[in-house]
């Protein structure tokens, strides 16, 4: 299950990422509970549409993003990337302090976060990989799960109290000082220990990732599932607060309730990785178990009963997440992974401009229940894509010895033979011999 720990550099990434992570939460908190209480009159739709803006720029930019995560040196890419978020944190924190805050200006930042996360969201998923050994890849991603959900754990709850006891305005200031662990991480990192990988070459160009992802049908089908969860089931900020309000709570029950559904967050995360790979069945499985734990917790008539019901609503959508993006990066080839998972945030992130104002707008008109609901008619829908695929690609049945590991040297170029051609040595190459009955994800992962 920790086996990625083995390295030095994902060790100290894994520190840094989980004390920035705190703080992102309690950010995030903060910002939700400063829209709905502060600046506004519980308007939930205010809290969709400042959610839609931080989430819009990863769709709108996702090619250029995605590129410049496969050019550039993603260590200070994400350098840069941190150093502005911590920036812009602590910025919304004075304003809030010298009482100037209003909701256009919380919008414009709100916006700027989302323009940063845009290209810091591909090259952190991305530099991921570039940690660990190949073989350990689906195990780091996963871990990286456990310590976002494990920060959410904590963030959300200390957030609450702060915010109760000293003001909204420290959350801010709390959250620019964890970003200095994640600087020092990236800082104390050896770049000779890095896993060597392909560069992006300068003739790329924007549409290749777009064709990459046109011709594998399975990741196709990902993407789809991943965007009806992201844009209409993950709205927690809104639907957690409220929530909370509906059971006449303070910030302090808010932050509770998102500290509750992150216990079993770090469950699946952890689960995950106990996994020896990620496996796309396992992601229809968490989608189904997604819906079902939507639909009781929107009928949960007391706080701590819904609350209870939140583990199990954290440990389905991060199983499903943890394995969609594990499948994403260990399927997909290295030249061409920035600007894949580029795509994949941006459908995972860019849907929520889309499905966020709806169910802002549903939780304010017909009440929070109702707006969870939706969410688990997507996920419902979601899981209709994703096991119609399973059963018309044959993926389902496919008989055990049919299956094999693919393990690719990434700094060497990949020659596919036909099993009549095969030799043992291929000068320069890296030859990987396929079955005659051969799905085309296995071609897909070759090409």
């Amino acid at each position: 299950m920790f086996r990625s720990f083995s390295a030095f550099n994902y060790r100290v990434w894994f520190i840094g990422a989980l004390v920035s992570n705190i703080g992102a939460w309690m950010q995030a908190t903060a910002i939700s509970w400063v829209v709905l209480t502060e600046l506004t009159d519980n308007d939930a739709a205010a809290m969709g549409v400042t959610m839609a803006l931080q989430f819009a720029p990863p769709l709108l930019l996702v090619g250029v993003t995605g590129l410049v995560a496969d050019r550039f040196d993603r260590r200070k890419l994400l350098l840069v990337t941190q150093s502005l978020l911590l920036v812009l944190g602590l910025a919304i924190g004075v304003l809030i302090f010298a009482g100037v805050m209003t909701l256009p200006i919380m919008y414009a930042f709100a916006l700027a976060l989302g323009v940063v996360a845009a290209f810091d969201n591909p090259a952190r998923q991305a530099f991921v990989s570039d940690l660990v050994a190949r073989e350990n890849a689906s195990n780091a991603v996963a871990l990286n799960a456990a310590s976002f959900n494990g920060a959410r754990m904590i963030g959300p709850a200390v957030a609450g109290v702060v915010i109760v006891a000293i003001g909204t305005g420290w959350v801010f200031v709390a959250n620019a000082v964890t970003f200095l662990a994640m600087l020092a991480a990236l800082v104390l990192i050896r770049t000779h220990e890095l896993v060597p990988r392909v560069k992006a070459p300068q003739s790329s160009r924007l549409a290749d990732g777009f064709r990459y992802v046109g011709r594998r049908p399975d990741l196709m089908v990902t993407f789809a599932m991943v965007f009806l969860i992201g844009a209409f089931g993950m709205n927690f900020p809104i639907l957690a607060s409220t929530m909370a309000v509906e059971f006449g709570k303070e910030a302090d029950g808010f932050g509770l309730l998102s500290s509750i559904l992150a216990i079993g967050s770090v469950a699946g995360a952890l689960m995950a990785a106990g996994r020896d790979r990620a496996r796309l069945r396992v992601l229809i499985v968490g989608t189904a178990m997604f819906g079902a734990a939507a639909v009781v917790s929107a009928f949960m008539p007391t706080y701590w009963l819904y609350a209870v019901t939140l583990i199990f609503t954290g440990f389905s959508v991060v199983t499903m997440m943890t394995t969609a993006n594990g499948y994403v990066q260990t399927t997909t080839d290295p030249v061409l992974r920035g600007r894949v998972l580029a795509l994949y945030m941006a459908i995972l992130m860019g849907g929520t401009p889309i499905g966020a104002p709806i169910v802002g707008w549903v939780a304010g008109e017909f009440g929070p229940r109702i707006a969870i609901l939706v969410g688990a008619a997507a996920a419902f829908v979601a899981f209709a894509i994703g096991a119609t695929w399973l059963l018309v690609s044959g993926r389902l049945h496919r008989h055990e010895r049919k299956r094999f590991r693919l393990t690719l040297d990434e700094t060497r170029p990949l020659t596919v033979v036909a099993p009549e051609e095969f030799s043992d040595e291929v000068a320069g190459t890296t030859p990987i011999r396929l079955p005659r009955d051969d799905d085309p994800e296995l071609r897909a992962r070759a090409s």
